[in-house]
């Protein structure tokens, strides 16, 4: 046995000895006494150095460098942000450390379970802890921060109920579970109903529940018009508008409200003063205290898929969040996402839902005007507003507001050639040429110029016809066919912008999907006009959101009142919408997509950019249950690359997803590395695939 100085380990002959770890000091810095090693997540965008590094902490800033604080570091030759995740006592590292520069705020923004989250996040997604930071953490607002916090003497307590809830199997049942503590898992789909009954009220009343019984509530919803919604019903519910000098109330969280505002709702969650966060998609990250019960409203929505690298889902962040903080999860719609049925049928969550006596009783009754039912109108078949779908205008219009709802916006988007009827196009980009007023000239869609001088390439003639009629030119002839009645048009291309609600007077309404305004009684009829076109693509999710579309605006309607589905749209998606039958036509296609190996049943990465960096990336992915489609060529003007690009396709079994992501990751940090040429976007789950 080998001898040693007093006071050191002794050890055996022949063994290799141990590593000593040292940490010294850059001279002139004194280190901090307790924990003077902070691990830091630099905000750094290359892929290989998505890892956290080491700092020492001087002892000038060991009480302001707390885990989760904005920090500036020294990375290479510049000073550069980053987020302080722990500190510790001894680094893995061996040799000196560079010290952190500065405390940027005192404030920990980047609370433990958040962190947590954006971890599992960028691993899920292959992307960085960087990346998801940047959706997660709002920028710093330094006035908003330094706004003395007013002193919290009021309570805000709600008043329990649960009406809404009563006609659902389960709803009772789930209320009662989150009031508990408990973090039951539920897909709801929402009927219409009167005021007080509706999916806002609902929603609101769950939220009450979580905070009555202690802990707080996120609730993620598609756009700006939705959170005035719910934030009214929590209002009625007993859970004010969080206000300085309150605890307990709720907080609208979006980009819409301006810097300051986010900035000021992100920390009022933050410190604990409001338990009830509101906002849209990146709010699926926000800082709840003792998180109770996370919602998403209308999951299928493409709002709530991140156009953003690693791009993730809301309802898929949520789903995480609840595993990690063992929280309740609420996905809630008047439709049903294939994602969402998957859930139900793996037993990973419960269906809370009506009986068929129900749904008839709250729903209107639907009528689809296919070229069947028209037969019998002979040429007045083909006209857009066949006689049935203008006799229930008509007469609904004594009743109250009727809603048209137009799949196109603007004018005329879409001219083809008037002899040959060939598409018109733009003699620049090739793109699709339109109108955007009735005398106007054809514009291109995509570059926006004017085809002064167009000529069909395909036969010569000048003449232009119309394919595709938008939400305006619908209200300029439903405006000649109603003198005096009110025409409305709500979306974002309108010239009023999109409405939030419209008055109970008998009034056309004319909207495009998602733009739909409410009316607070209901409205008396629904026509969804065009409905051929909704479901015209390849995509694969084409048939689902037209179904999700359709059902949002039939919502609308009162009870006892009329919804006229004009056109020949895919048979199933129709017969869905006329039993209002959402679980069974996504029941439908998860068992489609099951046999056929489409995703949710699998998982799918599109890896997208030139050829050569496509197939070098895909290359490297060493993983042996993978099956690779293509590359094929797409869009160059989707991909924003100045080359042509090509797509290819990783499938993989669900239970590979995880080794999928890490194989993907590893692939993007060797490209990094490298400094390979060429843009790659990678999307794992990418929510069109057309």
């Amino acid at each position: 046995m080998e001898t040693s100085a007093e006071g050191e380990q002794l050890m055996l002959e022949g063994l290799p000895q141990p590593k000593r770890r040292t940490r010294t000091a850059p001279d002139g810095v004194t280190p901090a006494e307790h924990l003077p090693v902070a691990r830091v997540c630099v905000d750094l965008v290359p892929a290989h150095l998505d890892r956290v590094f080491e700092y020492l902490v001087p002892a000038a800033l060991a009480e302001a460098a707390v885990p989760g604080t904005r920090v500036k570091v020294r990375f290479g030759a510049q000073d550069v942000n980053g987020y302080v995740l722990e500190r510790v006592a001894e680094a893995d590292h061996d040799g000196t450390l560079q010290p952190v520069r500065k405390v940027v705020s005192t404030e920990p923004v980047l609370t433990p379970e958040v962190a947590r989250l954006a971890r599992a996040v960028a691993d899920r997604w292959a992307g960085t802890l960087n990346d998801v930071l940047r959706l997660a953490i709002p920028a710093r607002h330094a006035r908003v921060e330094a706004e003395a916090p007013a002193a919290a003497d009021d309570v805000v307590t709600p008043s329990p109920s649960a009406t809404a809830w009563a006609p659902y199997r389960g709803g009772a049942a789930f209320l009662q579970h989150v009031t508990a503590g408990g973090a039951p898992r539920a897909v709801w789909s929402a009927l219409p109903g009167a005021e007080g009954d509706r999916w806002p009220d609902a929603i609101a009343q769950a939220v009450a529940a979580c905070v009555l019984g202690g802990r707080g509530a996120l609730v993620v919803v598609p756009d700006a018009r939705d959170i005035d919604r719910v934030l009214a019903a929590l209002e009625s519910a007993g859970v004010p508008r969080w206000t300085p000098g309150t605890t307990g109330g709720a907080v609208r969280l979006a980009a819409d409200d301006g810097p300051a505002g986010r900035y000021r709702s992100f920390l009022a969650a933050l410190r604990g003063r409001a338990t009830v966060v509101v906002g849209t998609r990146a709010s699926a990250f926000a800082p709840v205290t003792d998180l109770g019960l996370a919602v998403v409203w209308d999951d299928g929505d493409p709002l709530h898929a991140e156009p953003r690298a690693p791009y993730p889902h809301v309802r898929e962040v949520l789903a995480l969040r609840s595993e990690l903080e063992r929280c309740a999860l609420l996905v809630a719609a008047h439709g049903r996402s294939v994602e969402a049925q998957a859930l139900v049928e793996s037993g990973w969550a419960r269906e809370v839902a009506a009986d068929r006596p129900t749904t008839r009783a709250r729903t209107a009754r639907v009528l689809a005007l296919t070229s069947v039912e028209l037969a019998r109108e002979g040429p007045a078949a083909a006209a857009r507003l066949p006689a049935p779908a203008w006799r229930t205008l008509r007469d609904r219009l004594a009743d109250g507001p009727v809603l048209v709802q137009v799949p196109r916006a603007g004018y005329v988007p879409a001219v083809a050639c008037g002899r040959c009827r060939a598409a018109a196009r733009c003699g620049v980009c090739h793109g699709p040429l339109g109108l955007t007023t009735a005398d106007g000239v054809p514009t291109c869609g995509w570059c926006g110029r004017l085809a002064t001088d167009w000529r069909c390439t395909e036969c010569g003639a000048g003449a232009l016809r119309s394919v595709r009629v938008g939400s305006e030119r619908t209200a300029e002839e439903l405006g000649r066919a109603f003198p005096g009645v009110p025409i409305r048009v709500s979306g974002a291309r309108a010239a009023g912008g999109v409405l939030a609600s419209v008055p109970d007077a008998p009034a056309v309404v004319v909207a495009t999907p998602g733009a739909e305004p409410v009316a607070p009684g209901g409205y008396a009829a629904a026509l969804l006009l065009d409905a051929a076109v909704s479901t015209a693509g390849a995509g694969l999710r084409t048939g689902e959101e037209a179904l999700r579309r359709w059902l949002t605006a039939a919502a609308l309607v009162r009870a006892g009142g009329a919804v006229v589905l004009v056109g020949d749209a895919e048979e199933r998606a129709t017969q869905a919408l006329v039993r209002w039958d959402p679980a069974g036509y996504a029941s439908r296609e998860l068992a489609e997509r099951v046999e056929l190996a489409l995703p949710p049943a699998v998982r799918i990465a599109s890896v997208t950019g030139p050829r050569d960096a496509v197939d070098t990336l895909v290359s490297r992915l060493d993983l042996a249950d993978a099956e690779i489609l293509g590359p094929v060529p797409v869009d160059s003007a989707e991909h924003d690359a100045l080359e042509p690009a090509v797509r290819a396709l990783v499938r993989v079994p669900r239970t590979a997803g995880a080794a999928l992501a890490r194989a993907l990751s590893a692939s993007l940090a060797v490209r990094s590395a490298r400094r390979e040429g060429g843009t790659v976007r990678v999307q794992l789950d990418p929510e069109e695939l057309g």
